[in-house]
């Protein structure tokens, strides 16, 4: 790619989406699209939706925040529903702060950030196009320009509500520039953009004694008092706070309940009437959405003040928990980790599942359900089968902690550890046995973690250890499995004959003698077992095993090792079991024969082409297991 080429292509590209006109043109654009003169909140709503959404379990997925946000669908939901949605049809909910509550790296200013840059890009857009009067540093709605006696008939006309009341400045500008002739006024279209502080603006607090409101609402220029003669002429006014810069966009308040209270009291007027105090003049509207995030304390502590009641009740509060889900965790350090710089060094298969599995068992409360322990609610979360239990059971299982995922170990400890494992291993990969035993030595380094704590969260890495060590069985499993393809085929298709027996009460011929004989029902029953097939549920899983096998005939298909999954896992877990002789002596063998040594490269390379190992982790694995199945 030629980068200069390529900034020539992007300038032109921005040059050709602006657009510069009258007032009058501008009216023209509004009843042709109506959409441009929606509010701050109908664009951030929009915004969101036009990006798409799909359905999973019930629960809607927002696509503008896939690719980012993991394990957090019902919150998000939440969100958009109960608060986006409503603003944006100017229900009251509109007249509230947003304020994010969660705890740390729990995806909050991810959220944030999101609705910014989103906002930068839709506006960009054709369906999120935003028109400003021109010179306006406020970038003011055009609308503001048409009087508030004939707003009630341009509504009638256009079907557009116009609220607030012309700036002090654009007010001074129409009567000594444009003659008072608003058909005449100059507008722009505007494009968000934090950087340049158009429509987005962020405000963080600093030492207290030094912060000043002008960084909230602008400030006197005293430069221009001599020239414009007094401190209430609005051209001697910098209209350059956030909140002014933020106008027909959004505001995120980074820490908003650490503000001075003088800080918070601009926000009464703004939430509630749409407007602001600055300077010496009346009251300045202003059309923006205000999104705060704070951790559970803070917002604990905040709310306990009497003083601060009359800004609570101006304040939406969204929980933003944890992620409880094992298989989005993954996802997340995943992410985490593709922006980094440890991309280079290759992560063995499960380590990052490994890791997942301790961070959500630390979040999950201890289920009250009977027969459900930790490990079995912790994969129900996740969508995974456990026997006995159902949607019904994940329900109720929700309802009995509300406040589930407040609490726990947080992802950017869990990339810390990782990047403590890779530093001190000095090797191009590291393995899931790698990661928990750098999870564990951070635990003794954890200051905040109290001792009680501490003991859990060792049990949780014990838990997480075991949860591993069957998903290494599992994987060398099925590698040996494979080299011994053709014997996992003869298995199946004998177990086949059998069952096809059994179902239809016939009799099986020996292919050496000739003589008939009934179905081998310890054959059966060895595989069945394999799989938790029960006495009385193996008539069941037989009959529906011929039913899909007659299917299959019907449509001309082959019914082969892979067309039945439970059949194919039990056929593994068999063929392996009496393996598993084999596995022992081969992958703890410290001087491995001829074809011992043949059939662990062979499993080497199936682990690695199909797997998604390298050579060093590969063997590394090998190894693990041997030791564990010589237990």
């Amino acid at each position: 790619m030629d980068i200069l080429n390529r900034v020539r292509q992007y300038r032109e590209e921005e040059d050709s989406l602006k657009w510069e006109g009258t007032f009058a043109e501008y009216l023209e654009i509004v009843r042709e699209r109506p959409e441009v003169a929606q509010t701050a909140h109908s664009r951030v709503y929009n915004m969101i939706k036009s990006a798409g959404l799909a359905e999973r379990d019930g629960k809607k997925m927002y696509h503008f925040f896939g690719k980012e946000i993991f394990g957090l669908e019902t919150a998000l939901e939440r969100l958009v529903e109960e608060y986006f949605h409503p603003a944006a049809r100017r229900l009251d909910v509109r007249k509230r702060i947003l304020l994010l509550m969660g705890p740390v790296s729990g995806g909050k200013s991810t959220i944030v950030t999101l609705l910014k840059r989103g906002l930068e890009q839709y506006s960009r857009t054709e369906e999120g196009a935003v028109y400003a009067i021109k010179g306006c540093p406020m970038h003011e709605d055009p609308l503001h320009l048409i009087p508030h006696n004939l707003r009630e008939e341009f509504f009638k006309e256009y079907g557009i509500r116009i609220e607030g009341s012309l700036s002090p400045l654009n007010t001074m500008r129409l009567q000594q520039e444009y003659g008072g002739r608003i058909e005449d006024v100059m507008v722009e279209r505007i494009f968000f953009s934090e950087d340049k502080r158009v429509g987005i603006g962020t405000f963080t607090p600093s030492d207290p004694k030094s912060q000043d409101i002008a960084d909230l609402t602008g400030s006197i220029d005293f430069s221009t008092i001599a020239e414009y003669g007094s401190e209430s002429d609005p051209r001697a006014y910098r209209f350059d706070g956030e909140l002014n810069k933020a106008n027909r966009g959004m505001m995120e308040f980074q820490e908003m309940l650490k503000l001075d209270e003088k800080f918070l009291w601009h926000l009464l007027s703004l939430t509630q009437e749409g407007n602001f105090k600055a300077g010496r003049f009346a009251l300045i509207s202003a059309d923006e959405l205000i999104v705060a995030h704070t951790n559970e304390t803070e917002y604990r502590t905040f709310i306990s003040n009497k003083k601060n009641e009359a800004l609570h009740s101006r304040i939406i509060v969204m929980p933003i928990p944890y992620n409880l889900k094992v298989s989005e965790e993954e996802r997340i350090y995943e992410k985490m980790i593709r922006e980094s710089d440890m991309s280079h060094v290759h992560i063995a298969p499960h380590a990052l599942r490994a890791a997942a599995i301790f961070s959500v068992l630390t979040r999950l409360e201890i289920p009250k359900k009977q027969g459900i322990d930790l490990v079995k609610k912790m994969r129900l979360y996740d969508g995974e089968s456990v026997e006995g239990f159902n949607s019904v059971d994940v329900e109720e299982l929700k309802k009995e902690y509300p406040n589930e995922g407040m609490n726990g170990i947080d992802p950017r400890y869990i990339i810390n550890r990782i990047s403590s494992a890779i530093i001190r291993k000095e090797v191009p990969s590291i393995n899931a046995l790698d990661v928990l035993r750098s999870l564990k030595d951070g635990l003794d380094q954890h200051a905040s973690i109290s001792e009680e704590d501490r003991e859990k969260y060792m049990n949780y890495i014990a838990i997480a250890r075991r949860e591993y060590d069957e998903i290494a069985k599992n994987e060398v499993q099925k590698a040996f499995v494979y080299s011994y393809e053709e014997s996992a085929k003869t298995l199946m298709n004998n177990y086949l004959d059998n069952v096809e027996a059994f179902c239809n009460k016939n009799k099986l011929r020996d292919p050496i003698t000739g003589e008939e004989m009934n179905p081998d029902e310890k054959l059966m029953r060895s595989i069945e077992e394999q799989i938790g097939v029960s006495e009385n549920a193996k008539r069941a899983f037989r009959e529906e095993i011929l039913i899909r096998l007659s299917a299959f005939a019907r449509k001309g298909k082959r019914f082969d090792y892979n067309s039945h999954e439970r059949l194919r896992e039990a056929i593994q877990k068999k063929l392996f079991a009496d393996l598993k002789d084999v596995v022992k002596i081969t992958t703890s063998s410290k001087t491995p024969d001829e074809s011992q040594l043949k059939k662990i490269n062979e499993v080497v390379a199936r682990l690695i082409d199909e797997h998604g190992y390298d050579s060093n982790s590969a063997n590394e694995l090998l190894r693990y297991v041997g030791s564990l199945l010589n237990r």
